[in-house]
């Protein structure tokens, strides 16, 4: 197992130096390539995917788990969207982000460059395999994915289609005498590779594949997470969870406020960028948390507030349910309606508590007061902050980033939802005219 998962990394780091010089449009036509190809065998990969969703049956998966696993007509259909929505984004490779002249004469630039191998772990959806591999080859990367074992056979067919794309688009470069030889078409095959193993140990093979691997990419829940960091010796990008909040302040916006907190916590709460702890200034508390805990109740929302809340919502509507919140609801991350609500004293003390117990996600005021949304975005170091709009909009397609492979919390290289840019580095580029250091 070890010797095949060093294999693949090997392979991947060869593929790298060939994807790091693929032109925009060489890029863009694999990815029409394997959108096209996605629809030509449809058939074939609804099929795959139908035994893991009998296998998945079998072990007594959830409803909601077999869903998220199902490639349905409308699942493909997304994929390719996603694919064409790629191709159509600006290439970040080669971009110089800065230049300068030193006073000795030398020509300084910044140019972005690909980050080389990027290995992706992740959990059930087998769309992933696709939209993964579409942002690392736009990026000039090369991607080795190891998606959950449930989705094993959808995502081994997603990527013979993807390869056999690359090798299409090869063999047309080098039949029309452009830069791809023989030995490059095989190469470009190894630019997006699945593990070809079930067992758990191969990941804890490939976390250990520093020399050929630049970076990982875990996805999924807290624990697989947490796993990966605690045994890659490759630098991981991650977040472990979305403990996301919404501050009312004082002169907030009563109707605004309910529409944006409304929306944070039911439009779709499972998911990490979804309002987690509602904070409500002790001023305003008496007006706005009545009508909002009544919308929530019509949505079916439990809240656990502290001794104050509970107060407030002694005479709200009966089919509110309310409890009392204990330590361990700050920390929670839900990913359900359910929501945790605490009065504060000021805005200080609302920061204090997205200090203390928030994730560094999403974090968001809701107030009439810019220099106290001013203050409030300044202090709060959560890789989107936002002022009198949702938690839902931290995600690239709704920032203007177009696609994401993730969400970072952490501040090194990529803070945030990562797209295409946050997929490059950034290299030196000095041209001179014969300058020596003296």
């Amino acid at each position: 197992m070890e010797s095949t998962i060093k294999d693949i990394a090997v392979r991947a780091k060869a593929a790298s130096r060939k994807m790091a010089v693929a032109s925009t449009e060489q890029k863009n036509l694999i990815l029409h390539a394997i959108s096209d190809k996605l629809l030509l065998y449809k058939d074939k990969i609804q099929n795959e995917n139908q035994k893991d969703i009998e296998y998945a049956t079998s072990k007594g998966l959830s409803a909601a788990m077999i869903d998220r696993l199902k490639i349905s007509d409308g699942t493909i259909q997304s994929m390719i969207k996603g694919l064409k929505e790629v191709a159509e984004l600006p290439d970040p490779v080669g971009q110089i982000t800065r230049q300068w002249r030193r006073p000795n004469g030398l020509e300084v630039s910044k140019m972005r460059i690909p980050l080389g191998v990027i290995a992706m772990i992740y959990e059930s959806r087998p769309n992933v395999t696709v939209d993964a591999a579409a942002l690392c080859l736009k990026a000039g990367n090369c991607a080795i994915l190891r998606g959950g074992s449930e989705a094993f056979n959808s995502n081994i067919i997603l990527a013979e289609i993807i390869q056999e794309s690359l090798v299409e688009i090869g063999l047309r470069y080098r039949d029309s005498n452009l830069t791809a030889s023989k030995d490059d078409i095989q190469i470009l095959k190894d630019a997006v590779q699945v593990i070809p193993i079930q067992d758990r140990e191969a990941v804890t093979h490939l976390l250990k594949q520093e020399e050929f691997i630049d970076l990982v990419i875990p996805r999924g829940g807290e624990s697989l997470i947490r796993f990966v960091v605690q045994h890659s010796t490759i630098p991981v990008l991650k977040h472990y969870k979305g403990v996301c909040h919404a501050y009312i302040d004082k002169v907030a916006d009563i109707e605004l406020a309910v529409k944006v907190c409304f929306n944070s916590k039911v439009h779709r709460p499972g998911v990490c960028n979804a309002m987690e702890t509602l904070l409500i200034h002790k001023e305003i508390a008496p007006k706005f948390l009545p009508i909002m805990a009544q919308r929530f109740a019509e949505a079916g929302v439990e809240i656990r507030g502290c001794q104050i809340t509970l107060d407030l919502l002694k005479n709200i509507s009966q089919n509110l349910k309310v409890a009392e919140a204990q330590e361990v609801d700050w920390h929670a991350e839900y990913l359900d309606l359910i929501l945790a609500v605490k009065i504060v004293n000021s805005m200080t003390e609302a920061i204090e508590h997205i200090a203390a117990y928030g994730s560094d996600h999403t974090d968001v005021i809701i107030t009439t007061d810019m220099d106290r949304a001013e203050k409030f975005i300044k202090t709060v170091s959560s890789s989107m902050v936002a002022v009198n709009a949702s938690t839902r909009f931290n995600d690239g397609g709704e920032l203007g980033l177009g696609a994401e492979i993730g969400i970072s919390t952490s501040k090194l290289h990529a803070f945030g939802p990562m797209g295409l840019e946050e997929l490059t580095s950034t290299k030196f580029v000095v041209r001179g005219t014969g300058q020596v250091r003296i």
